[in-house]
This record gives structure tokens, sequence and C-alpha cells, in this order.
């Protein structure tokens, strides 16, 4: 007797791969499906085929076509599941527990400094309602291309200072406001994610928006990261919102590793003088911090009176090879590359 493929379909649906909250089928995690006397064959697609967790949704599967179809050889295939992310090495999430502390300036100028050490990089800016990006590398006005391939359309990211980058301010009016429901803005950053052709990558820059909402989890429970960086400032009160936001990374349905902490605006340097260090903050807070967390305090990056007008000019500092603040970027990259 050959099964039915309806039936198929409808007994897979009740098996839910935990790590993305759904069922295989709603995943697109079913391929060549093949189905003979006595016989069900198809293909189980992950990010990652030699995970070792993946046998328990084989055998998960198996068992309830089984119970379902009878005496019948089940033979399921792990494959691995190609998309736009599937030439991409790492991706790196840039997080801070609340706004305000330059998360958006130290993921640009981290994403420079990996370009600068050799590295295929891009930069994705996933924060939905307030993107930045399109300001820190001044190409506002400017709108990705996209192609259409096997009936699905794809956009092209834009490319400056040799980082392929795409953010929603690219896509909308930078007047119009995105008054969007969780889930609305979390489908929109898995568009951005999986209906662009990134190419082939080594990192992946991720900029978080500020907190422990929707976009995070949607982040990193459904895409593979290699790990985070939390961005703080030097103040005591800073604290409590690190601590949060690292506490989401380690959450078990999380599960994220936390790469280590950057204290920006962690001292003055007056581009003048720039052997001058004036804590105005706080001296020490970044280590304390870290320590405390159990986290590598990855840099420490000083204010310079120029960095702003950087910014608003779409020159991000990393390229002021004879700056601190480059310097400090410069560390914080080769550092990153270290670690993988």
């Amino acid at each position: 007797m050959t099964p039915e493929k309806g039936k198929l379909i409808e007994v897979l649906k009740e098996v839910v791969y935990f790590p993305k909250g759904d069922n295989i089928i709603n995943l697109k995690m079913v391929d060549d499906i093949e189905l003979g006397e006595n016989l069900i064959r198809f293909r189980l697609l992950f990010e990652k085929v030699d995970d070792e967790k993946n046998q328990f949704l084989i055998d998960t599967a198996t068992q309830m076509l089984k119970n379902a179809f009878g005496d019948i050889e089940i033979d399921i295939v792990a494959a691995s599941q190609e998309n736009s992310l599937s030439k991409v090495k790492h991706i790196i999430g840039i997080a801070s527990g609340k706004g305000g502390v330059g998360k958006s300036t130290v993921a640009v100028n981290l994403a420079i400094g990996l370009a600068l050490q050799g590295m295929k990089v891009g930069l994705l800016d996933a924060d939905i309602y307030g993107p930045s990006i399109p300001v820190l590398f001044g190409n506002e006005e400017t709108r990705p291309l996209g192609y259409d391939r096997d009936g699905k359309s794809y956009m092209i990211p834009i490319e400056k200072y040799g980082v392929k980058m795409l953010s929603i301010g690219h896509l909308v009016d930078k007047e119009m406001p995105l008054i969007w429901r969780g889930p609305m803005a979390s489908n929109a950053l898995s568009q951005l994610l999986l209906d662009t052709d990134w190419g082939e990558l080594d990192f992946l820059v991720v900029d978080m928006p500020p907190g422990t909402g929707d976009i995070q989890l949607c982040l990193a429970q459904n895409f593979t990261m290699s790990g985070s960086v939390i961005v703080t400032t030097p103040q005591r009160v800073a604290l409590a919102d690190v601590r949060r936001a690292a506490n989401m990374f380690r959450h078990e349905g999380v599960n994220v590793p936390i790469l280590g902490l950057v204290e920006n605006m962690a001292y003055f340097t007056p581009s003048d003088m720039p052997e001058k260090k004036y804590y105005i903050f706080g001296k020490n807070t970044g280590a304390d911090f870290a320590k405390e967390l159990d986290m590598p305090l990855l840099a420490q990056i000083p204010i310079d009176e120029n960095i702003s007008e950087a910014n608003d000019k779409g020159t991000p500092f990393s390229f002021n090879g004879f700056s601190p603040v480059a310097a400090a970027f410069e560390k914080l990259a080769k550092k990153i590359v270290e670690m993988f």
C-alpha cells in the first residue's frame, strides 16, 4: 500500500522543530518526498547537517509516521538547508540593554574594521523602528537593486567601504514611521536576511535594536548566530541594562555565545592631544562590568569631538588611521577575527 501524501503532510505538521518554534512543514524543512509501496522517503533540511541534535528530530518524525502508517519503511535523510545565508560563515549581533550607547557606531566601525582586515563583510540594520545605518554610511537615498531567481525575488545589498549593507531605511521613506506590531517587525527582519543575496561572507554584523524584545528573539532563535557583542557606556547605572542583555543571550531558549563587552565613550581624548585621557563618565567601570558578568572586555572606545560630525557626514571613523578611536576599532576587529 502506498501512503497518501496529504496524510503524510498532516502528520509531519505535528513534528515541531523547537529551536524555531514551528512545525517542519511550515518551516519548509521537508523536501524530495518519495512515496512507494510501504515506503516513505524524504530529505529533512537543516542549517547545520552535523548538529547532533538533528537525530532527535529525525527519530521523532520516524516514530510519528510509524504510528500513523503502521509497519512501513521510513527513510529520512538529513541534508543542508540552502538559503541566502548558506555562504555566511559567522553572524555577529551587536546589542545593548538600552539606546543611546553608540551601538550602531560600534557596529558600523567594527564592520569596516573587519573589512580592513581583509574579511568579506556584510552589515544588517536590524533596528527596524530606528534604522541609523543609512545615515552613518551617508546613503539614505540609495535603494537596493533586485532580481528574480527560480520564481523568487532577491535584493542586492548596497556596498560601500568594502561592506555589503542593508537596512529598512534603504527601503522606506526616511520620514515614514513604521507603526508595526512585533510579528510584523520580526517578519521584516527575516525578509531582510533571507531575501537578500549576501553571497560569500566571513562575517555578517547585525546592528540589533536596544533591549530584549521580539527582534532580538527572532534573530537569536531563528538564525544560527556565532556570537554577540554587548555595548555599554561607563556609568554605573548602565550595569543593570548590560545584565539584562547578557541574561537574554544566556537564556536557555536563546543560548547565543557572548563574545564580550565593548565600553563606548570610555574616556575623552582631545584630537590635538591624543595622549590625554579624561574619564568623564567614570574609570574602569567597563572592566568592572565585564568581570562581574563573567565576559571579556573587548575594547574601550574613546570619545573624540569629531566623531559626531563624521557620523553625520557618513564617513565612519575607522578610516582615520591616526585617531585613538580608529585604533580602538582596529584592535576590536582583530580580536573578533582571532576568535574564529
